[in-house]
C-alpha cells in the first residue's frame, strides 16, 4: 500500500527541506537519485560561505562556491511553486494513486507556501547573482589595475 502524497507538505518540505533533497525522498523515496546530490551543491555552498566568514570576501574559491547554494534554494523555490500550482488531478496522477484522493487538494498552507517560496526563492535567486556579477567585475577591475601600472620600460 503506497502512502498518499500531501500537496501542502511536499510544497513546504519543498521549500525548506529542497536543498537536501528532502522533498525528492517525499515524494519518490529514497532511491531517487536526484535526492542524493542536491545536498552536494548544498554543502559546497555552505563551505563557501565559511570560507567567506574566515578568509574574508576575498577568496575566490567563496565567491564559486556561494552561488551553489543561492541557485541551489532558488530552484528548490521554483520547485515548491510548481507542485502548488499543480491542480488535483495532476497531482494525483503523478504522485497518488486515487485520482480523487483529497490530499491533492490545494489549501491555504499551500498558497502561503507558494508565495513565500516566490518571495523568498526570487530574492536569492537576484542576491545570488549580484553577488557573482559584483565579484566577478571587482576582479576584472583590479586586474585591469594591475596591468596598467606596469612601469614601461624606458630604451637607453
Amino acid at each position: 500500500m503506497q502512502l498518499m502524497k500531501n500537496k501542502t507538505f511536499a510544497v513546504w518540505l519543498t521549500f525548506f527541506g529542497g536543498p537536501l533533497g528532502l522533498h525528492r525522498f517525499y515524494l519518490k523515496g529514497f532511491t531517487d537519485p536526484l535526492g542524493w546530490l542536491l545536498p552536494v551543491p548544498t554543502a559546497l555552498g555552505w563551505y563557501g560561505v565559511q570560507r567567506a566568514l574566515e578568509l574574508g570576501q576575498d577568496d575566490v574559491t567563496s565567491w564559486v562556491l556561494i552561488p551553489l547554494l543561492g541557485f541551489n534554494i532558488a530552484g528548490c523555490a521554483l520547485n515548491a511553486i510548481v507542485y502548488g500550482l499543480m491542480s488535483m488531478e495532476q497531482w494525483n496522477s503523478k504522485f497518488n494513486q486515487d485520482a480523487e484522493n483529497p490530499s491533492g487538494r490545494t489549501s491555504w498552507l499551500t498558497i502561503f507556501g507558494v508565495a513565500t517560496a516566490l518571495l523568498m526563492g526570487t530574492t536569492v535567486l537576484m542576491a545570488s547573482i549580484v553577488f557573482s556579477f559584483q565579484r566577478y567585475f571587482e576582479n576584472q577591475i583590479e586586474q585591469a589595475k594591475a596591468i596598467s601600472q606596469v612601469p614601461e620600460v624606458t630604451k637607453p
